[in-house]
């Protein structure tokens, strides 16, 4: 997703008001998000949208944003079959969760591969890495890559 340059040539973009990460950024309404499921429904049966195409901003320019961000329900999305979520357990997120990863290099290869930007810059990956953990892993946003990442990025691809 975030290899195509000119991606908003070729999507529908739905705009979820929230002050955002440098205004005080909250938890999504409720409404709003019913409201979204609606319209997401319709959209993707419509235009026979894959579900592995239903992106957030984070997805496709994860150098310069964060939206929607850790509080978006892409869970409860994926729950109504509207987008990709992974399938690790709770139990084993948070055990992995303790264990770096020693292969770093790998884990990036499959993320590129997934889909997100290519970058050799280190900060840059940093920033797509957190977009990976607040879009998969809302509960920690951190740069540390540690096999939970690493099992969920294995379990989407």
């Amino acid at each position: 997703w975030g290899n195509h340059v000119s991606l908003n040539k070729y999507s529908i973009g739905i705009e979820i008001s929230n002050p955002g990460h440098e205004h005080g950024y909250r938890k999504f309404n409720e409404n709003q998000i019913q409201a979204l499921i609606r319209i997401s429904k319709k959209i993707i049966k419509k235009y026979k949208i894959n579900k592995k195409n239903i992106l957030g901003h984070s997805d496709i320019a994860p150098l310069r944003k964060k939206d929607p961000g850790e509080k978006f329900p892409w869970k409860i999305l994926y729950k109504k079959k509207l987008c990709q979520w992974h399938n690790i357990s709770e139990r084993n997120c948070k055990k992995f969760r303790k264990i770096k990863l020693d292969n770093k290099i790998n884990f990036y290869k499959l993320l590129f591969k997934f889909g997100y930007k290519f970058t050799n810059n280190s900060s840059d990956k940093i920033k797509i890495l957190k977009n990976f953990q607040r879009r998969f892993r809302p509960e920690l946003i951190s740069s540390v890559i540690d096999k939970e990442c690493d099992a969920i990025l294995k379990s989407l691809i």
